[in-house]
């Protein structure tokens, strides 16, 4: 092998490629990048066997042939590289070259028939989005993920397209998001893709109006952003019918400023990191939000103008679960919606009805 290209290519190249090794891998292999030259392309892919990522860049291929070099530290040396134009050429003893301007690599290859495969997927294509729409839609969800592996699907964000809707949701047993946009297709699909791969997709598309096209088939996922290649497993099992717990008839309907709620919870908060629930209590009174938190450090105390429909209350919550979701709402004002202080909260926005997000009180002893 021996090409010549830009290096501020090769080095995004690298980047995109990178997010699909975990370095955690047992096969030393999947630790590689495998990069292959042909037809003047360079073509690096990463994988760890549930996650593939395959990107392209224009390159001067003087000779074909194919490697798999460390990522990581190819990666450090491309990224370190003084110029501008990067030639890099296979050598004796596994060796491949590495030179820009008076800088000059030598790293040992890997045998690239040891690389695992990256799933062939057949690309009747399914549908398209605006990448920045897809993008958005991950961020809304993808906190709500589980962290822990007791329930697998829990891990991964629920894919459902249904009456023309896109629906991502995800929960972890404390808290669920549900995200919803139009989309411009017939068809019905429902599939549970893991957290991690979604993750790794937010970081790659772009704030833009080009599409991305999606493809699916009984076991995978294929994102395709026309140089880049993005190929998941999906995960196994049924995911939670997340309708059936989502309330519908409410006693109290609180209508509040987000960023002013957010202000107060987070200073709140700030006094509930002491103990392990991160425990914030909310008073809802006629016009006033009284938000509380003790712990053994002291007290603090928050007072937010609200408009209150229905009964007043007190309930309880952990802070952080607050802070998630107000973080990544957009609009200006924001309804809470409260059955009892036992029961789950629903926040969604006041005016655009495209998300829910819903939110497990703590129980407070006198409850």
């Amino acid at each position: 092998m021996k090409i010549i290209c830009k290096k501020s290519n090769l080095q995004e190249a690298v980047f995109i490629s990178q997010k699909a090794i975990t370095g955690k891998s047992s096969m030393p292999i999947l630790n590689g990048l495998k990069i292959t030259a042909v037809n003047n392309k360079l073509t690096l892919i990463g994988s760890d066997i549930d996650l593939s990522i395959e990107t392209k860049i224009d390159s001067n291929v003087e000779e074909e042939g194919t490697v798999v070099i460390d990522a990581r530290l190819f990666g450090e040396i491309i990224r370190k590289l003084p110029g501008e134009d990067v030639s890099i050429s296979t050598v004796e003893n596994n060796s491949l070259e590495i030179l820009c301007q008076k800088s000059k690599f030598n790293l040992i290859h890997m045998n690239a028939e040891d690389f695992p495969e990256v799933p062939n997927i057949n690309e009747n294509m399914i549908f398209s989005m605006p990448q920045k729409i897809l993008k958005n839609m991950i961020k809304s969800v993808i906190f709500a993920t589980a962290q822990d592996e007791t329930r697998p699907v829990l891990t991964g964000v629920l894919f459902e397209i249904k009456d023309k809707n896109l629906n991502l949701v995800a929960l972890d047993g404390y808290r669920l998001a549900l995200k919803s946009e139009y989309l411009n297709t017939n068809n019905t699909i429902n599939a549970v893709i893991p957290g991690k791969t979604l993750n790794e997709v937010s970081k790659i598309l772009e704030d833009n109006d080009k599409d991305v096209n999606i493809t699916f088939t009984p076991n995978h996922i294929l994102f395709n952003l026309v140089n880049t290649k993005i190929v998941s497993r999906l995960l196994e099992g049924e995911f939670i019918k997340y309708n059936s717990i989502i309330p519908e008839e409410f006693n109290t309907i609180v209508t509040a400023k987000k960023d002013e709620l957010l202000d107060c919870i987070e200073r709140a908060s700030l006094m509930a990191k002491d103990s392990n629930t991160n425990l914030v209590k909310l008073d809802l009174e006629e016009g006033n939000m009284i938000i509380t938190s003790n712990s053994q450090l002291g007290m603090v105390r928050e007072e937010l103008n609200i408009i209150l429909q229905g009964d007043t209350l007190q309930i309880a919550f952990n802070s952080k679960y607050l802070i998630d979701v107000l973080k990544i709402m957009d609009e200006e004002e924001i309804t809470l919606k409260f059955s009892s202080n036992v029961s789950p909260c629903i926040i969604k926005n006041k005016i655009k009805d495209n998300c829910t997000y819903l939110v497990l009180p703590v129980r407070l002893l006198n409850s």
